[in-house]
């Protein structure tokens, strides 16, 4: 490539990169504002049974538990026995709702991203252990259907919450220079 041409390409990436000023705190907080909303819808299907993930009958609000059917039906991993038994125990319920809504309200106006993301990481590793997707069949010999064995849908949500965090995407389209500069979070950054 000659250096004329290197020169123009590189005259063309910058200018292109001058028309989109923004193009990927933009980009964040679209990620930012959708992974909170998924963390909300969650939290609503399974407290008002929408008829999605959650009929109304098993809604929380009707006397349902959020983590009875999950967690009942866990066959995979060396914690299944364990995380059976947590299936419908009033404080598993009460800390999965608490932790579905605060991380999705959290993610979605851009506050307290450092403790979100922490939360929503360890959410999702409980997930992860819960459909153990190491193993290629259940307990019972039946196909555990796991499209990747480390890498599946909760490791990609945490890293998600942990990128956002690390980049103050709460800062566009979000609450979270209001937030940071509030004197209790200024005395305490890892509410950020």
């Amino acid at each position: 490539m000659s250096t004329i041409d290197r020169g123009h390409r590189e005259s063309v990436t910058a200018r292109h990169a001058e028309e989109r000023p923004g193009a990927g705190e933009r980009s964040l907080a679209v990620l930012r504002i959708t992974t909170g909303l998924l963390f909300l819808w969650a939290f609503a299907d399974k407290a008002f049974g929408f008829g999605y993930a959650t009929t109304s009958s098993n809604a929380w609000i009707n006397g349902g538990s959020p983590t009875k059917g999950f967690l009942s039906r866990v066959e995979v991993g060396p914690f299944a026995d364990t995380l059976r038994s947590w299936a419908g125990a009033g404080w598993a319920d009460w800390l999965f709702m608490l932790g579905l809504l605060a991380v999705g309200v959290a993610v979605t106006l851009g506050i307290g991203l450092r403790i979100a993301a922490a939360a929503g990481a360890v959410m999702m590793l409980f997930m992860w252990v819960a459909e153990w997707p190491l193993n290629q069949t259940t307990a019972t010999g039946e196909p555990t259907m796991s499209t990747n064995p480390i890498i599946d849908y909760h490791v990609i949500y945490a890293i998600v919450l942990i990128a956002l965090a690390a980049t103050a995407a709460g800062n566009r389209w979000g609450f979270g220079e209001h937030w940071s500069r509030m004197s209790l979070v200024e005395r305490n950054p890892w509410l950020r």
